[in-house]
């Protein structure tokens, strides 16, 4: 059993948001779903019927979402980190999860997809790129990453190489 597992408040998207990531990772599935029923309507507001809380796996990291109401918004506070192997993967995450998302949250690997949460679209090798080499290597690699939305791995590695 996990010990520590995300648990994320949605206004009512809980279901469809854990239905739009399941598709996006492999190795992934919906859980339980518990659902409101009319007692408790007075404090909670949520139709009988409707989601409460949604379990869901995304490759075996267990998740939690709450159809909780308005009262709190996802910020780029928190974010999850995707380490991908190659720029194949970065791709299709990037893709995948900045469909209908703020483009104007997404600088350096980060964007928030279309339920607010951000994310960290990382290759494994930018953390090489940025320790290895000389002081200059590793600060052409920041200014390089600094200007990208979605992480580059060539532009990276040239900016590296670059004399």
């Amino acid at each position: 059993m996990q010990k520590i597992t995300p648990f994320l408040w949605f206004d009512k998207q809980a279901e469809e948001a854990a239905q739009f990531y399941t598709s996006v990772f492999k190795n992934s599935k919906i859980g339980n779903v518990s659902h409101y029923t009319k007692d408790g309507f007075e404090v909670h507001g949520m139709p009988e019927g409707t989601a409460m809380v949604v379990e869901f796996e995304l490759n075996g990291q267990q998740f939690q979402a709450i159809n909780g109401g308005p009262h709190f918004k996802f910020t780029p506070a928190v974010s999850f980190m995707i380490s991908c192997e190659n720029q194949e993967e970065v791709d299709y995450y990037w893709d995948k999860l900045s469909e209908g998302g703020a483009p104007e949250a997404q600088q350096c690997g980060w964007l928030a997809d279309k339920f607010g949460l951000s994310w960290q679209v990382v290759p494994t090798a930018m953390g090489d790129l940025m320790s290895k080499g000389t002081s200059e290597q590793k600060g052409n690699v920041m200014v390089a990453m600094l200007k990208m939305k979605k992480i580059n791995i060539a532009e990276l590695e040239a900016a590296h190489n670059q004399q």
